[in-house]
């Protein structure tokens, strides 16, 4: 049956704009990183994807090596993209990102000039499109000039192979720096994608949400739920299939400690005040401040999706409970911001 996009897809979902720039985004995005990829078979990706896109969430985030393995879910999605949503691309937007590994060799990850052009191109080829809306460079690099990895961001952008130009997990030093050399180009940075949550600061402490508000940088937080730590999932211990088991994850068996399953425990009677699930409460709380354009969700399954569209019923933080949550959370705070060898996202 071909599918056809509720006519109430409008009328829920709140948008926010990216920083000062034109962009908007739905307050919830739908991240395809680790549950889309060879392993998804199509017609349940298309149930996710098709209520995700029915409620609002137009906005779909990608990179090269997304999957397992990688790049299958940039093919998945562009394979319902073709078949499902090929009346509805103008209404999306679709983002992807190149950084981490994806090849062997020295020009298989980075920041090179080499390796964000080629991966831009197999990632259009993937998806079957002519342009993303937003390209990322993934994670800084170290050893490449900035001037080379945002040289690349621009003419990309330049050559109609993205509409905008982000970046991911810059730190404030960099941010600062990057978005001034795009400047310099001529293509503004309109977006970077950080991780965040209410266990995960390293956002606000590093300053990084200061400078893209100077700047007039949007943010899309992924992990607010601190890859499902913050839904609650954890109270019993690791589970089979959840992120924390997974090696590629950026949250190890070893973050997941008694300390923390029992914070997020004194969080759940905050939520039930609230008439929220913990999903919800966690979301409500990355988008509480202004600079955060959207919040970067990444669902197994159509309940848990259903589940985080509830927080947008309730985005409002009282000054009573973000001090609560805060008292609750100091004991237990982490650092996940990716350092440039670290994570494979």
């Amino acid at each position: 049956m071909t599918y056809k996009a509720a006519q109430s897809r409008y009328q829920s979902m709140q948008y926010r704009q990216s920083g000062k720039w034109g962009l908007k985004l739905p307050v919830i995005s739908l991240g395809l990183w680790q549950n889309f990829g060879g392993t998804r078979d199509h017609d349940s990706a298309v149930e996710i994807l098709s209520h995700a896109f029915d409620a609002g969430i137009t906005h779909f985030d990608l990179a090269n090596n997304y999957g397992p393995p990688p790049g299958s879910s940039e093919e998945l999605f562009g394979r319902i993209l073709a078949r499902e949503f090929a009346p509805y691309r103008d209404e999306m937007i679709v983002s992807s990102k190149a950084g981490y590994n994806m090849w062997p060799g020295p020009y298989g990850e980075f920041g090179s000039r080499k390796y964000l052009i080629s991966s831009c191109d197999q990632s259009l080829k993937r998806m079957g499109l002519d342009y993303v809306d937003i390209f990322y460079s993934h994670r800084f690099d170290p050893n490449t000039p900035l001037e080379e990895t945002m040289g690349a961001l621009a003419d990309i952008v330049k050559s109609g192979k993205a509409l905008y130009a982000g970046i991911s997990s810059y730190p404030e030093k960099e941010t600062r720096q990057a978005n001034a050399i795009l400047n310099e180009m001529g293509v503004p940075c309109t977006i970077h994608q950080p991780s965040y949550s209410m266990v995960n600061r390293w956002l606000e402490e590093d300053k990084t949400i200061d400078a893209c508000d100077d700047l007039g940088i949007g943010i899309i937080a992924f992990s607010p739920l601190t890859q499902g730590i913050l839904s609650g999932k954890y109270s019993s211990g690791i589970s089979k299939g959840t992120r924390a088991e997974k090696s590629n994850s950026s949250v190890l068996p070893s973050h997941v400690s008694k300390d923390l399953i029992a914070a997020v425990e004194k969080l759940e009677p905050i939520a039930k005040q609230r008439n929220q699930t913990m999903s919800q409460l966690a979301l409500s709380w990355v988008l509480r401040r202004k600079e955060i354009t959207s919040a970067l969700i990444g669902v197994r399954n159509l309940d848990q999706l259903k589940d985080c569209l509830g927080a947008v019923n309730n985005l409002t933080i009282s000054t009573e409970e973000e001090a609560a949550i805060d008292k609750i959370t100091a004991p237990v705070l982490m650092d996940l911001h990716p350092k440039p060898s670290g994570w494979l996202r």
